[in-house]
Formats: structure tokens, C-alpha cells, sequence
């Protein structure tokens, strides 16, 4: 005979929990059909946007060409549209009051986060794969090695952890759907006024000091020179002391606000 415990609540493992809202965001991702469509378009469209309209006028280049100049811009700048859909994510589930509902079940509550935070490195790991594919078709000839590509894919998934998790933070600070999208907005910015897309000594004098030490700058530095067989030197020291002093700001940004809206960690 079975001998069931009354008012004892057995808890399955912290990873177990993550597993499951892991799944459930990427459930979410693939249903949403309009979501997909542009994390595919949005890279063809700025890559596009970038090379043929830009891209004439753009002489510094040298014989590499425009499009393996902007390669890691764009990388980096849809990036931050793709990571930016956590935030919305985020307040929704808090504003429709899904959390809430975690909070009655046998688990520990922060995993939604995971599961969000999870779910969009993965579509932005997919969206950087469009987009070598694309400049590879507009003309972006890469000359890593293997170590070159594995350091530039580490230094990628370095930023948009760090970017997602950050994007998580607003996402529970914020008080809506709305608001979180208008927090967000700021962040997705910074690559146009990094060495993303131009040269920071073509920028005019006082826009260079914000250029060139913005957290962003580093990072595309570092893999556009891996990228293209160079080496990225301290420039890719930097941009993971960014990635991970942002990344550690962002974790107890979001742990503190979820504890004290959700009310459990």
C-alpha cells in the first residue's frame, strides 16, 4: 500500500526546474512566428542596409571591404534586438501574474529567469549564424582559424549572456510591458556609437572619449580581429572584464528585484 505524505512539499532539483522553464521558453520562441521571422530578417535587413546603401560611401576599409568591417557590428547590434525580447518577456510574466502561480508549485521560483534567459542566448547564437551566412554571401571573407572562431564564438556568447541577463533586470524593475520596452531602448544605441560600424577617430573629438571606452567598442574589437586572423590582445581582456562586471551587477540586480516581487528566490 502507498503511503503518501500529507503537507510536505518534496522540491526536485534546482537544475531539474531550470530544464523545464528552459523548455518552456523555447516552446514559447518557436511559436511565435512573427518573432522568428525577425530575428532571421532583421540581420539581412541591416546587413543589407549596411553594405549597399552605407557601404559606397565607406572608403577606410581597405582591401577586407566594408562587410568584413561591420560583420561584428551587426553581430552585436542584433544582438541586442534579439536580447531585448527578454525584458518584455519578463514584465509579462509578472504582469499576468504566471509567477505568482510558480510560486505555489514545488520549485525554486527565480528558474523562470533562467528559462528566459537561456531561450535567448540560444535565438541570438542562431541569429550570429544568419548573419556570417549572409555577410559571407555579401562578400565577408574571414580568415580565423579554428582557435580564431572558437575565441570570437566565446567572446559572443560572453555578450549576449551579459546583455540578456541585464535585459532581465529591466525586465523585472520595469512596471509593464510598455515600460520595459522604453528602458530597454537606451541600451540598443550603444553599438551605433562604438568602432561597430565606423572608425572611433572619424567620430568628431568629444564623441571619441564615449566611443572609445564604452563596454561595447572592446568587445566588437576584439571579434573583428579574431575573425579575421589577428589577435585581439588586450582589447579581448577588456571586453570580458565589462561582460563580467556587468553580468555580476546584473545577477544581483535581478536576484534582489525578483526576491522582492516574487517574494522567493
Amino acid at each position: 500500500m502507498t503511503t503518501i505524505e500529507m503537507g510536505t512539499r518534496r522540491v526536485p532539483p534546482a537544475g531539474n526546474a531550470d530544464l523545464v522553464f528552459i523548455d518552456r521558453s523555447i516552446r514559447h520562441s518557436l511559436r511565435d512566428g512573427e518573432g522568428l521571422l525577425m530575428a532571421i530578417l532583421l540581420p539581412v535587413f541591416m546587413m543589407g542596409l549596411f553594405v549597399y546603401v552605407f557601404g559606397g560611401a565607406m572608403s577606410f576599409a581597405g582591401d577586407e571591404g566594408y562587410v568584413s568591417y561591420i560583420v561584428p557590428g551587426i553581430i552585436i547590434m542584433c544582438a541586442g534586438f534579439g536580447a531585448s525580447s527578454t525584458a518584455t518577456l519578463v514584465a509579462g510574466d509578472l504582469q499576468t501574474g504566471i509567477v505568482d502561480r510558480f510560486r505555489t508549485m514545488p520549485i525554486r521560483g527565480s528558474a523562470v529567469l533562467t528559462g528566459h534567459v537561456v531561450a535567448s542566448v540560444l535565438r541570438n547564437l542562431v541569429a550570429t549564424t544568419v548573419i556570417i551566412v549572409v555577410g559571407l554571401v555579401a562578400g565577408f571573407r574571414p580568415s580565423a582559424d579554428p582557435l580564431g572562431w572558437l575565441g570570437a564564438l566565446v567572446i559572443i556568447t560572453v555578450y549576449i549572456t551579459t546583455i540578456t541577463m541585464l535585459f532581465a533586470a529591466i525586465g523585472l524593475v520595469a512596471g509593464s510591458i510598455e515600460a520595459a520596452n522604453a528602458y530597454g531602448f537606451v541600451l540598443l544605441f550603444l553599438p551605433y556609437l562604438s568602432s561597430g560600424f565606423v572608425p572611433v577617430d572619424t567620430m568628431p573629438s568629444w564623441l571619441q572619449w564615449v566611443a572609445q571606452y564604452q563596454p561595447i567598442t572592446p568587445v566588437i574589437e576584439s571579434i573583428r580581429s579574431l575573425l579575421m586572423g589577428g589577435d585581439a590582445g588586450s582589447d579581448a581582456l577588456v571586453a570580458m572584464i565589462w561582460c563580467a562586471g556587468i553580468l555580476v551587477v546584473a545577477i544581483a540586480w535581478s536576484s534582489v528585484t525578483f526576491t522582492r516581487k516574487a517574494g522567493r528566490r
